[in-house]
């Protein structure tokens, strides 16, 4: 909030607080008085009404004692002569005698103009005493002597007259408020002009003072003892602030005296910093060079580890195919002879011909598996090198990287499993997903399954909203709480001299949000297993 809006001139703060004080004790005295004049005009209207009604019912007790036959009529002649007074409207007589039915027996109206009002006998209980209504009042009385009970009186005052004079209060409450008003006005613009004169004298000082800057002046004396304690209070903070302004001015000059001398030590020390500066600078760019000569050793490393698990899987059916055509060789050479020395037998040709079916069947056997290993190999290894966005089998993708990595996890018994649909084909980089999860798989044989024989790996691929959510889980050692926080900075390892190069989980962060634009994260409980969660964006084109 602005702090202007809570800004208020002195006069407008003394009249508000003036003429508030004034108009809340005002009304609470209005209100008190209003109350008690309404309770003793209400109260006064009540006795009035009941006196007449009294007096009124006593009239009648003979005339419902002989019941004449114009006895209704005489009453309410003698009624009309005893009412003297405006605020009666109706009267009604009801007459009761020896357990008959209560009966209307006369009534006398205030005016001729006054309508006709229906009997109240159904009413007498509900109207035992004062009931208001918007104009009037009214209430039934017994009509009795010697407690014997002879009918009922009912009586209705107008409340015209009492509602005037509550209406005449209120007028001359608000004129006597309004005067009232105007009187504390006049005193409170009295009291500001009295406190104005002082107060703005003492102001434009302190503005010259402030101008000029000349705290050695003093305000003058005042008249007004609050504001006298004001002047005196402001020349004590003008004496203090001339001795702090000499001392801060001599605190300044050995400031500036430091300072100059800081200054030159400062140069002395930015010319060293920056030599220091462009050395670290070079050794940097050296380091970053090295770095990336690292990363794409690393690189190598997995490509060699795939090399040595092809030969070693191309080397055993190639191995069977060579011993199946050397046993076909010596067969061959045997029917040769046989047929050149003329002793060839059918049974002879017969065998070397079904030997010679098996063998070829071998040699093709294996020949073609060292076909589809070299060819995965290839595709592995043309996939490597290849960044650009192509349409591949996800289900193929893993399948090769397993064949390719088959020896190595044979040798360690590592059991992988894979879940993707096989059907599911997507447009994006297949080199860089393929190095993540070799690199993926090689850091589990060498740190989550060390000093261990056997573990297991499940790799899980799924398409959603436009992203292929690449879920990586091993049930090895897991990751060391002190390292977790760097897992994928370059150099992180616990095999530093013993053939870790810290650069494994490095190369597959930096594939996945530089190559493939993706995020890597991980869990990992000591002794539960690792688990990766990678999210590629990509293009489904089926199988989603």
């Amino acid at each position: 909030m602005n702090s202007k809006n809570k800004i208020t001139s002195s006069r407008r703060l003394l009249l508000i607080s003036i003429l508030s004080a004034t108009s809340v004790v005002f009304f609470l005295v209005l209100f008190a008085n209003l109350q008690l004049t309404f309770k003793r005009e209400k109260s006064q209207l009540e006795q009035n009404t009941m006196i007449w009604a009294k007096t009124l019912a006593k009239v009648s007790v003979p005339y419902l004692e002989q019941f004449k036959p114009n006895g209704p009529k005489i009453l309410k002649e003698q009624i009309k002569q005893l009412i003297n007074t405006p605020f009666i409207n109706y009267i009604h007589i009801y007459a009761y005698k020896d357990n008959q039915p209560i009966h209307f027996y006369t009534g006398v109206n205030k005016s001729k103009y006054y309508p006709t009002i229906p009997n109240k006998i159904d009413h007498i209980a509900q109207l035992s005493t004062f009931r208001y209504h918007k104009n009037y009042l009214e209430i039934i009385i017994k009509i009795e002597k010697e407690e014997k009970l002879y009918g009922y009186l009912y009586i209705q005052s107008s409340l015209q007259e009492f509602s005037n004079y509550i209406d005449k209060t209120i007028y001359n409450a608000l004129l006597l408020f309004l005067l009232v008003i105007i009187a504390f006005t006049f005193l409170a613009l009295s009291i500001h002009k009295r406190f104005k004169q002082p107060i703005a004298k003492i102001t434009g000082s302190i503005l010259q003072i402030s101008q000029s800057k000349d705290f050695s002046r003093r305000l003058a004396e005042c008249s007004i003892i609050e504001l006298d304690i004001l002047t005196r209070n402001i020349n004590i903070l003008l004496n203090r602030s001339e001795q702090s302004m000499a001392i801060q001015e001599t605190i300044y000059q050995q400031a500036l005296s430091k300072n100059d001398r800081l200054t030159d030590k400062v140069n002395a020390r930015t010319d060293a910093l920056k030599e220091s500066n462009q050395e670290l600078l070079s050794t940097l760019e050296k380091l970053h060079q090295f770095q990336g000569q690292l990363v794409e050793n690393e690189k190598m490393a997995s490509l060699g580890d795939m090399v040595a698990g092809i030969a070693h899987e191309v080397n055993t059916p190639i191995g069977l195919g060579v011993t199946a055509s050397s046993i076909m060789t010596d067969n061959l050479n045997e029917i040769k002879e046989a047929f050149e020395n003329k002793t060839l037998k059918s049974s002879q040709l017969r065998k070397f011909l079904i030997h010679g079916q098996e063998n070829l069947g071998i040699i093709y056997r294996n020949l073609e598996r060292a076909a589809k290993l070299i060819t995965s190999f290839k595709k592995v290894a043309v996939d490597q090198s290849n960044v650009e966005q192509q349409q591949f089998n996800v289900k193929n993708l893993l399948d090769e990287v397993i064949l390719t990595l088959k020896a190595k996890i044979n040798e360690e018994q590592v059991k992988v499993t894979l879940e993707c649909n096989e059907k599911l084909i997507v447009e994006s980089k297949p080199g860089p997903i393929n190095q993540i999860l070799i690199n993926l798989i090689l850091n589990s044989i060498l740190h989550g399954f060390e000093h261990r024989v056997g573990g297991n790996i499940n790799i899980s691929i799924m398409y959603l909203s436009e992203q292929l959510l690449i879920t990586y889980k091993d049930d090895g050692i897991g990751i060391n709480e002190n390292i977790k926080a760097k897992i994928f900075e370059p150099f992180t390892t616990t095999k530093r001299g013993s053939g870790g190069s810290g650069l494994g989980l490095h190369l597959v962060y930096n594939l996945v949000n530089q190559a493939l634009n993706g995020h890597i994260d991980f869990e990992s409980t000591i002794g539960h297993g690792t688990k990766f969660e990678i999210t590629v964006p990509v293009k489904a084109i089926s199988g989603q």
